[in-house]
C-alpha cells in the first residue's frame, strides 16, 4: 500500500514539474495578422475563406450520421442472436427497426430529405 502511494505521488510530482517547465520554456508569440490569415502559396487570398455552406447539406449530413450510428448499434444484435431467447430477440429487433422507420418517416414528412435547388 505504501509503495503504490509513493509511486503515485512521484508520478504526480514528475508530471507537475514537467508541466511547469513546459509553461516556463514555451514562448507565446503575439498573434499577428499574417499568422491568422489563410495561406495560399504566399499570395493574397482571392476570396474570403469563410464561405457560407448549404444548411440543407448540413441537415442531410446530420441525418446520415444519426442513421449510421443506429446501424452500428444493430450490429451487436446479430452477434447475440444465438445467445438470447428468440422471442425477445425478435421483439427487441422489431422495436429498434420500428423506431428507425418512424424517425425516417418523420424526417421525410418534415421535408428534411428533400434537396432544394
Amino acid at each position: 500500500m505504501f509503495i503504490s502511494m509513493m509511486i503515485s505521488m512521484m508520478t504526480l510530482l514528475i508530471t507537475s514539474i514537467l508541466m511547469l517547465i513546459n509553461n516556463l520554456i514555451s514562448f507565446k508569440s503575439i498573434s499577428d495578422r499574417e499568422k491568422n490569415s489563410p495561406f495560399e502559396c504566399g499570395f493574397d487570398p482571392k476570396s474570403s475563406p469563410r464561405i457560407p455552406f448549404s444548411l440543407q447539406f448540413f441537415l442531410i449530413a446530420v441525418i446520415f450520421l444519426i442513421f449510421d450510428i443506429e446501424i452500428a448499434l444493430l450490429l451487436p444484435l446479430i452477434m447475440t442472436m444465438k445467445m438470447s431467447n428468440p422471442l425477445s430477440y425478435i421483439m427487441i429487433t422489431f422495436l429498434f427497426i420500428l423506431i428507425l422507420i418512424i424517425g425516417l418517416f418523420h424526417e421525410w414528412k418534415q421535408g428534411a430529405l428533400n434537396w432544394a435547388f
